[in-house]
């Protein structure tokens, strides 16, 4: 997702974006290495994950749609606990 161009006339604010797209820019960077997968990829895959709104008359409750082999293998590679289901 992107947006427009972003304007800074403070010299830390136009750090701090700096920093941020370094932070972001690492972090893809990590998980590319970490699934050996491009980061278009990953991302796709895992954007394919949509949380689900579940309501009873006993109360409400979310769960996610169910992963895919592919998005499990994922997960596990970056060490990040899949979400519960239902």
């Amino acid at each position: 997702m992107t947006s427009g161009p972003l304007y800074h006339r403070l010299p830390e604010r136009i750090e701090a974006h700096v920093l941020l797209c370094w932070l972001a820019l690492l972090l893809v960077r990590l998980v590319e290495i970490e699934t050996g997968c491009g980061w278009e990829r990953v991302r796709d895959e895992l954007d394919r994950i949509h949380p689900v709104d579940l309501r009873t008359k006993d109360g409400a409750s979310q769960a996610v749609t169910k992963l895919s082999a592919e998005q499990c293998k994922l997960l596990k590679a970056l060490e990040i606990t899949p979400p519960k289901q239902v």
